[in-house]
């Protein structure tokens, strides 16, 4: 089974930073698009950010030129470096991968269990 583990959260002071890493471990071939997901309490999951394994990457608009995607392919993890943070940035935050565990053209969609943002002064 493949499993996705996010670390790096916690409490910070509006205008703080943190960066949140998620590492895949488990049986698979490949992983395709890796993504950074939030939920506000008593609202949806919304997308944060996104990267291909190439590094082409997309932002949610209101994280744009605050937050930073990033991945190292080795190492099978995606990273998001958060400034500048916000109290509406409170959530938690999840990692999101497409994976492909047999050998049939199909990539799977898996989730990390979150890790706890805490934006508050």
């Amino acid at each position: 089974q493949v499993q996705l583990v996010e670390s790096g959260g916690g409490l910070v002071q509006p205008g703080g930073s943190l960066r949140l890493s998620c590492t895949a471990s488990g049986r698979f071939f490949r992983i395709n698009a890796m993504g950074w997901y939030r939920q506000a309490p008593e609202k949806q999951r919304e997308l944060v950010a996104t990267i291909t394994r190439g590094g082409s990457t997309d932002y949610a608009d209101s994280v744009k030129d605050r937050f930073t995607i990033s991945r190292d392919n080795a190492k099978n993890s995606v990273y998001l470096q958060m400034n500048s943070l916000k109290p509406e940035d409170t959530g938690v935050y999840y990692c999101n991968a497409g994976v492909k565990v047999t050998t049939a053209p199909v990539f799977d969609d898996y989730w990390g269990r979150g890790t706890q943002v805490t934006v508050s002064s």
